[in-house]
C-alpha cells in the first residue's frame, strides 16, 4: 500500500459492462502486483448485474481501487471512459485493462515503469498476450514486434500493441487530445498518433490473458471494422511505411466479413493468430 502523502505513480483505467465475475478476476490481477503504487479506475457503462454494490464493498477495503458511473449517451465505442479515465488519474503513467482480460505476470507494472523512467524518449510499451477461451483455456499465443523500428515498419498492417498490455505516458496521451471517439479500433488509431511524438517498445514476455468468446465489437462487427481501418490506415498513411501492404491485408479482412457467417465464424480465430503472429 502506498503512503498517504504519496500521489500514485500507475493510474490502471477499466472500463466495465456485466462481466462481475470476470471483473473480480481482473481487479484480483491488479492488488497481485509486485508494483503497488497506482490507482484502478473502474469505469461503469450502467451494468445491471450486481458490479455497483459488489465495487461499492471492494473500494470501501482498498481506497485505491475507485469506482465510476458514466452517464447515458449516443457515443459509441468505449473512448469517452477512456478519456475520463486519462483526465482524471493522478498517475504518471496509465495502463489498460479489460473487464474480461486479465495480468498474469505479476512484474508487468514494475518491468514497464521502470523501462519508462530509464527511457524518457519513448511514450508506449506494451506486451505480449496468451489468448483464452471462456473457459480459461488457452487458444494461442503471441508476442508483438518488438522494437521501435520494427513496430512501425508493421503498424499499418496489424494492430501494433493489445490493449490490456499496454502502459504509456499521461502527458503524451493529453497532448494527442486522448482517444478519438470512434466505434471500432480507437485503440490502434490511439497508437499510431502516440507514435508521432515518442517511441515504442513491446516487451517480449506475456503480459495478460485476453479473452476470445465472441464477446468483442470488434469480432463480431467484423465488416464495421474492416472500413473503420481504411479511415485509419489512410489517415496514417505518411507517417508510417508499407501503406499499400496494410491496405491489401485489410482488403482481404473486409472480404472474410462477407464469407458466409458458420465458415467466418470457423476461420475467424485462426486469421487472427496470423495476423498477429506473423504481422
Amino acid at each position: 500500500m502506498i503512503k498517504e502523502d504519496e500521489s500514485p505513480k500507475v493510474s490502471i483505467v477499466l472500463p466495465t459492462y456485466n462481466r462481475i465475475n470476470w471483473l473480480l478476476k481482473s481487479i484480483e490481477s491488479v492488488c497481485s502486483q509486485s508494483y503497488q503504487n497506482w490507482e484502478l479506475f473502474v469505469i461503469d457503462d450502467i451494468s445491471s448485474d450486481g458490479t455497483d454494490t459488489k465495487m461499492h464493498e471492494i473500494s470501501l477495503a482498498d481506497p485505491r481501487i475507485k469506482y465510476f458511473k458514466l452517464p447515458v449517451t449516443s457515443e459509441k465505442g468505449i473512448s469517452r471512459f477512456l478519456n475520463f479515465g486519462i483526465k482524471n488519474g493522478n498517475g504518471k503513467y496509465i495502463a489498460r485493462l479489460d473487464d474480461d482480460d486479465k495480468w498474469i505476470d505479476k512484474d508487468k507494472l514494475k518491468k514497464q515503469v521502470e523501462f519508462m523512467e530509464k527511457n524518457p524518449d519513448y511514450v508506449l510499451t506494451g506486451g505480449g498476450v496468451i489468448a483464452i477461451n471462456n473457459k480459461e483455456e488457452e487458444i494461442f499465443r503471441y508476442l508483438e514486434n518488438e522494437t521501435d523500428d520494427q513496430i512501425r515498419s508493421k503498424a499499418l498492417l496489424s494492430n501494433p500493441f493489445t490493449h490490456p498490455t499496454v502502459l504509456f505516458r499521461k502527458d503524451a496521451a493529453i497532448k494527442i487530445g486522448g482517444y478519438q471517439i470512434l466505434e471500432f479500433a480507437e485503440d490502434w488509431d490511439f497508437w499510431l498518433r502516440l507514435g508521432k511524438v515518442g517511441k515504442l517498445y513491446n516487451f517480449p514476455e506475456y503480459f495478460a490473458h485476453y479473452l476470445m468468446a465472441g464477446q468483442n465489437l470488434s469480432l463480431k462487427n467484423q465488416r464495421g471494422l474492416a472500413k473503420m481501418l481504411f479511415e485509419i490506415i489512410k489517415t496514417h498513411k505518411d507517417s508510417y511505411p508499407n501503406y499499400w501492404k496494410g491496405y491489401l491485408v485489410n482488403v482481404f479482412q473486409l472480404m472474410h466479413s462477407y464469407m458466409p457467417g458458420f465458415l467466418r465464424s470457423s476461420t475467424t480465430t485462426f486469421l487472427k493468430y496470423i495476423k498477429r503472429k506473423y504481422f
